[in-house]
C-alpha cells in the first residue's frame, strides 16, 4: 500500500526529528555536569516541554495509522516499535532533565567538589543513545549490539559512583544532600542508558521479528 508507506516515512522522519532533540538535550545536560552550569541546566529544563509534545503528536500518527490502515507483518512491527522508541526518548528527555535540576542545585554550592569524574559514564551513555538511533536509522543489527554490550559498563560505573559517595558519606556526613545529588546524578546517566539499550532492543525486534530481551549475547 503505498499510502500507508508513505505515512510510516513520514512517522520515521519525526521519531528521527525527535531523538536529535532528545541527543541535544542530553549533550547538554552532561555539558552541564562537567561545568556545573546553571544556567545551561535551565535551557535543559525548558526544551522538554516541546520534547514532550512532539512525543504526543508522534504517537496519535501512529496509532490513527494503526486504526486506518491496519497493517500486518513489517509494517506492523515497525509501528509498535515506533510508540515504543518514541517513549523511550521521552523518557531519556526526563532523565536529561533529572539532570539539569540535579546540576542547578550543585551549582549553588561551587566550594564543594565533584567526588567522581562523570565524563566516562556520561560519555557511555550519550554513545549509546546516539548509536541505537543510528542503529534505527541503518537498520544495522550489529550497532543494535553494541549498545546492548555497553550497557554493562554503564551498570558497572553506576556501583562504582554508590561505593564512592557511600564512603564519603562515612568519612565526612557534613554535606548528605550534595552527596546524595551526585549519586542521583549517576542513576539518571544509567537510566538514560537503559532507554538506549530499549531503543536498540526494539530495532533488533524490528529486523529480526523477535523479540531480543534476555538473550546471552556473545562477545
Amino acid at each position: 500500500m503505498p499510502h500507508l508507506q508513505m505515512e510510516c516515512g513520514k512517522i520515521k522522519k519525526q521519531i528521527l526529528a525527535l531523538g536529535a532533540m532528545v541527543e541535544e538535550g542530553v549533550k547538554m545536560a552532561i555539558k552541564a555536569i562537567i561545568t556545573r552550569d546553571g544556567t545551561l541546566a535551565q535551557k535543559v529544563i525548558a526544551a522538554d516541554i516541546s520534547i514532550d509534545e512532539i512525543e504526543v503528536e508522534i504517537e496519535e500518527e501512529c496509532l490513527k495509522v494503526l486504526a486506518l490502515y491496519q497493517p500486518v507483518a513489517v509494517d506492523l512491527r515497525f509501528l509498535i516499535a515506533i510508540i515504543k522508541i518514541n517513549n523511550d526518548l521521552e523518557r531519556i528527555g526526563d532523565e536529561a532533565v533529572n539532570i539539569a535540576q540535579r546540576v542547578a542545585i550543585l551549582a549553588k554550592r561551587p566550594d564543594l567538589p565533584l567526588i567522581f569524574d562523570y565524563s566516562t559514564m556520561a560519555g557511555l551513555a550519550e554513545k549509546m543513545l546516539s548509536t541505537s538511533l543510528d542503529a534505527l536509522v541503518k537498520l544495522d543489527l550489529d550497532l543494535a549490539f553494541r549498545v546492548l554490550i555497553l550497557d554493562d559498563e554503564v551498570d558497572s560505573l553506576n556501583r562504582q559512583v554508590y561505593d564512592t559517595v557511600k564512603e564519603s558519606l562515612r568519612q565526612d556526613n557534613n554535606h548528605p544532600g550534595f552527596m546524595i545529588n551526585l549519586m542521583l546524578i549517576a542513576r539518571h546517566l544509567e537510566r538514560i542508558a537503559d532507554h538506549a539499550t530499549n531503543i536498540a532492543e526494539e530495532v533488533i525486534m524490528l529486523i529480526e521479528g523477535e523479540i531480543p530481551r534476555h538473550r546471552q549475547i556473545d562477545l
